[in-house]
């Protein structure tokens, strides 16, 4: 009787996706966002309107560190007692 392995031996998990997407994709998209946003905003001389822009992705880049770092907790401690204390 043969026995086959379809699947590796240890857990399944995310976190090789997870790797690739924040060590290749997430630089990338952030390249061609700051491109866009100077292109679009620069061509028609909108400097207001590419820091307004460039405000938006810079909370972006906040909830997106959020997201994928370890400190969400601590963070969130803190804002807590900031209007608790």
């Amino acid at each position: 009787m043969n026995v086959w392995v379809l699947a590796q031996e240890t857990g399944l998990g995310t976190s090789g996706l997870r790797g690739w997407i924040l060590s290749n994709l997430l630089p990338l998209l952030l390249l061609v966002v700051a491109i866009l946003i100077l292109w679009l905003g620069g061509s028609k001389g909108d400097n207001a309107g590419v820091m307004r822009r460039v405000g938006g992705v810079i909370v972006a880049l906040g909830v997106l560190g959020l997201a994928v770092g370890n400190g969400a907790q601590e963070i969130g401690m803190w804002v807590a007692n900031l209007f608790t204390n």
